[in-house]
Formats: C-alpha cells, structure tokens, sequence
C-alpha cells in the first residue's frame, strides 16, 4: 500500500465502558481538543492518530470476541473478517500520516483493551455482538463528525469511506441480533 496517494480505506473506531464511543474519544474526533491543536497537515495528523487508536482498539475488540469462545462459527467469520477490515484501514491510516510527515500511534496491549472494554462482562455471543454494534455505531458517528476538520479533502473522503464500512458493520451486527433498522431518515452522525 505504498503510493503516493492518500490510501482510502474504511473503517470504525470505539473506545468504550462496555457500550459506547468514550465521550472522550468523541470529543477529540469531533473537535475539540485535536482539532484545535496545529494547523494544516499536523492538524489532519492528530485527527487520523486519534482515528487509528480508536482503530487498534477496534482490532482488539474483535480479537477479545473471537477468543472469548462465545461466538458461533458463522458469527466467529464475520467478526473475524471485520477485524481484517479494521487491520487495513488501521493500515491506511498509519500510511496517511507516514506520508504527512507523522508518526503513527502504536496499540496498547490486549489486556489493556479488554479492561476498557469490560471483557469480563461478556458472557454469551449476544454480548460480544452488543459492544461491536455499539462500537461500530459510535466509531460511525466519530468519522462523520470530524469530515468538516480535514484540510485536505481526501483525507475527508477517507473518513467518509470509513464511516461508511462502519455503517455496514453496525448493519450486519444489528441484523445479527435481530433488531430493526433506525427509523427515519439520516440516524447516522447527529
């Protein structure tokens, strides 16, 4: 993935009590301390830090579910293959900010992550399900929301790739767990 072009990925982010996007990893994507830190291109390099953290916790989350043993083979796939959907976006976003001069953020341990997530607290598939559509929702409302931040337009359009494969996860785990679809028009990003 070595060009030099920004590498348009697609993916989530979540930081969370078991449930939810951290208000405070929301706070940095949508605006408020990163985005107010530098301008330019080490204002965008801030912001896609913070979305490749939110990204490594993705990865592990996903890791912490399939090794839990609560997941069913056909469910197990699906998270194993959105795992490999976080990797790369985890990838495109460590380029992006090699090729803005940047240095990318490194992942926390696996124990680390499955203290933030509560990972002790899952105790069937369903909740293993619950965190990741939750995550998944959460990281789609973080990436729509720092969209306006970018200084550079593809970098936006990255994020708005990575909402999107945020918003096909959160549909199929919905799904998953036999819950409908958000009435109304536009429930992503408010």
């Amino acid at each position: 993935m070595t060009s030099n072009k920004v590498i348009v990925p697609s993916r989530r982010s979540f930081l969370g009590n078991t449930a939810k996007l951290s208000a405070a990893a929301v706070a940095l994507l949508a605006g408020s301390e990163v985005l107010a830190q530098g301008s330019g291109s080490m204002q965008d390099v801030n912001i896609l830090n913070v979305a490749l953290g939110l990204e490594w916790e993705g990865i592990n989350a996903y890791q912490l579910g399939a090794q839990s043993g609560l997941l069913q083979k056909p469910v197990l796939d699906t998270a194993v293959r959105f795992q490999t959907d976080h990797k790369a976006h985890a990838e495109t976003l460590a380029g992006a900010i090699r090729a803005l001069g940047g240095k990318p953020v490194e992942p926390k341990s696996i124990g680390e992550y499955a203290k933030a997530l509560k990972a002790d607290t899952l105790k069937s598939q369903a909740d293993v399900l619950e965190l990741a559509a939750r995550l998944e929702l959460g990281a789609t409302n973080a990436y729509l929301g720092v969209i306006p931040a970018f200084k550079d337009a593809k970098l936006a359009q990255v994020a708005g790739r990575l909402a999107a494969d945020e918003v096909m996860h959160w549909t199929i785990l919905n799904s998953a767990l036999g819950k409908p679809l958000p009435a109304g028009a536009l429930p992503f990003g408010a």
